[in-house]
């Protein structure tokens, strides 16, 4: 099996590193290294990082991050060619993967063509601060470039990259985007290349006070998602994610292509040229209703 490089990026973690670090020993597959960014902590984090040594006895490599928050943290890491591009998994510090998590992203990638980028991901369990599990993350089928537009539904925390995706990757450069893993999602499918879902939980994905995001399924998250719709937000994210696809379009298919350009001729001023803009692009989001939802919120101004 080809080696694999697990990206870690870290920021005051020292409280959970110690027990991800652990789940990385126990893995099935032991034929990985851990490249680390961190960025600036000033807890235990970094005397827990150097402290740590792999099955073949190597301490990690650890990298200075950014200092732009964690998706720029993460595209420094999958962009910096102090090592050439190969099989890349991206992990968060907190988490505790499941002992097959890297043998089975490896299985989905097997099977695909050296050539094509791939991006293996799947469900996680979410789990509370002590890791008392709370149920399963919520279960996608659809995937492709349609999808990635309007709808991130590739968890980071779960995501190896191919040799071929890793050189996308790449190749798009250190763009500033809201979430580095929606980013994987948009480049990889609108390059042509194939999302490898795997439906069993893969790790304990951790909800708690210090998660940038997580997938809390209760009242209150939801409400908290809505809330970036309505009040535009998600627009906002919508618009940074277009203008670095543009700056990437090389990277594109020619059918991605015509996709932003059908967009990008509608006078968007207003919520009405909007909507017609965004039907042009013909996205589709998991469920009809979503969708559906998507376009009237951009019809009303909400999106």
């Amino acid at each position: 099996m080809a080696q694999i490089t697990v990206l870690l990026c870290s920021y005051n973690g020292g409280r959970h590193l110690g027990a991800q670090l652990d789940s990385f020993s126990a893995q099935t597959c032991r034929d990985w290294n851990l490249v680390i960014g961190d960025d600036g902590s000033r807890d235990s984090t970094r005397a827990i990082a150097s402290a740590f040594r792999d099955p073949a006895g190597r301490a990690p490599r650890i990298v200075e991050g950014p200092g732009q928050g964690f998706a720029a943290n993460f595209l420094n890491l999958i962009c910096d060619e102090t090592d050439p591009p190969g099989y890349a998994a991206l992990s968060d510090q907190d988490d505790v993967w499941f002992p097959g998590k890297l043998e089975r992203a490896m299985a989905l990638l097997a099977g695909t063509d050296p050539d094509t980028p791939a991006l293996a991901c799947g469900r996680t369990m979410l789990a509370d601060a002590a890791l008392h599990p709370l149920g399963p993350s919520r279960l996608h089928r659809h995937f492709g470039f349609g999808n990635a537009l309007v709808q991130n539904v590739v968890a980071g925390n779960t995501i190896v990259l191919n040799p071929a995706a890793h050189r996308l990757m790449r190749a798009a450069g250190r763009q500033k985007v809201p979430y580095h893993d929606w980013w994987c999602y948009l480049m990889v499918t609108g390059a042509g290349g194939r999302i490898l879902y795997d439906p069993r939980p893969c790790m304990h994905y951790r909800q708690h006070a210090g998660n940038v995001l997580g997938e809390n399924r209760s009242l209150r998250a939801v409400m908290r998602r809505a809330g970036s719709f309505g009040g535009g937000k998600w627009r906002g994210w919508f618009e940074a994610n277009l203008a670095a696809l543009e700056n990437c379009r090389h990277l594109l298919t020619p059918e991605n292509r015509a996709r932003l350009d059908a967009f990008a001729s509608h006078d968007r001023s207003t919520a009405l040229g909007r909507t017609r803009a965004l039907m042009a692009m013909g996205p589709r989001r998991q469920r009809a209703l979503e969708t559906a939802a998507l376009y009237g919120g951009t019809l009303l101004g909400l999106a």
